[in-house]
């Protein structure tokens, strides 16, 4: 992993444990409309997304060489453009404490970077690919990136959600 990618990945994670931090319980669990998630809920869905996604990576770096071609993306940051979370990283609980949901992840990025720092070498996350449920077949470095922009993604959905009980 690259320095940027790192950076990118700590600057958004301090992005969203800043938005989330003084935030109140009742704030935290508040669902503003119906089949919508809670603070809390999102915050889960971003832990089980890591989480995931570490795991994918560690596999597809177990994998023989299979390079494919860079996608374009970051119209993941536009919002406009819903997409279903996959069963296995939707939100599983309906209420939580705000330690509870930072040890989960902490937990994720924790195993994110146990899992990156076992790559010696870089080039490999350029020459491996790994099919992912939205973008289809990607380098193992695009998955990292989709991390910090799915987590900003989602940093704006916690700030609408604020604005939601603070009006």
């Amino acid at each position: 992993m690259n320095k940027s990618e790192d950076d990118n990945l700590l600057i958004t994670r301090n992005n969203l444990l800043n938005e989330i931090n003084n935030v109140s319980y009742e704030e935290f669990n508040y669902i503003p409309e119906v089949n919508s998630w809670s603070i809390a809920q999102v915050c889960q869905h971003l832990a089980l997304t890591e989480e995931t996604f570490a795991k994918a990576i560690a596999y597809g770096l177990k994998k023989p060489n299979v390079c494919s071609e860079p996608k374009k993306i970051d119209f993941i940051l536009d919002r406009s453009n819903k997409l279903e979370a996959p069963e296995v990283v939707k939100p599983q609980l309906d209420s939580s404490e705000t330690f509870q949901i930072v040890d989960q992840l902490n937990h994720s990025r924790n195993l994110l970077n146990s899992v990156l720092n076992t790559v010696e070498d870089t080039s490999m996350l350029v020459d491996k690919s790994l099919k992912h449920p939205v973008f289809g077949d990607l380098p193992l470095y695009q998955w990292i990136e989709i991390l910090y922009l799915h987590e900003q993604r989602h940093i704006e959905q916690i700030e609408e959600i604020k604005s939601h009980y603070s009006v």
